[in-house]
């Protein structure tokens, strides 16, 4: 009976390694890319009011956010998931309003934030203020 358990238990952690390792091999396959040493992005903001402003940055930033915080182009909290962004350019979002910041990479809406965001030289990515609740 004893040997019966003993088995059961073994299976079991074995499984439980061979799901982890499963989890941990997707992540470390699906995970964006960092692309190391210098690079020029583009950030284009598009106000409430709808005027655009391109900047464009010289890095060696492997992020998106340490690059807008050291430009002083974006401001916000830091949370345990990374940066909230609450202005851009000077404008403050409304989140009572049901207003924010959603922002674009290529055009495509990124589903990672800014902090897990890499960047690559060339990319160029868009700050849209979003009035009651669009997405």
């Amino acid at each position: 009976m004893k040997n019966k358990k003993n088995r059961i238990v073994v299976i079991a952690v074995a499984a439980l390694i061979l799901v982890v390792g499963l989890f941990v091999g997707l992540y470390l396959g699906t995970r964006p890319e960092t692309h190391p040493g210098s690079k020029t992005i583009t950030v284009e903001v598009t106000h409430k009011d709808g005027t655009q402003k391109t900047f464009t940055y010289h890095t060696d930033e492997e992020y998106l956010a340490p690059v807008l915080e050291k430009e002083g182009l974006v401001q916000g909290e830091q949370s345990q998931y990374g940066l909230t962004i609450h202005t851009v350019d000077g404008e403050t979002d409304d989140w009572a309003a049901g207003e924010y910041w959603l922002y674009y990479k290529g055009g495509e809406m990124v589903s990672t934030g800014v902090s897990q965001t890499p960047i690559a030289d060339g990319d160029v990515f868009q700050f849209e203020y979003s009035a009651g609740g669009e997405w």
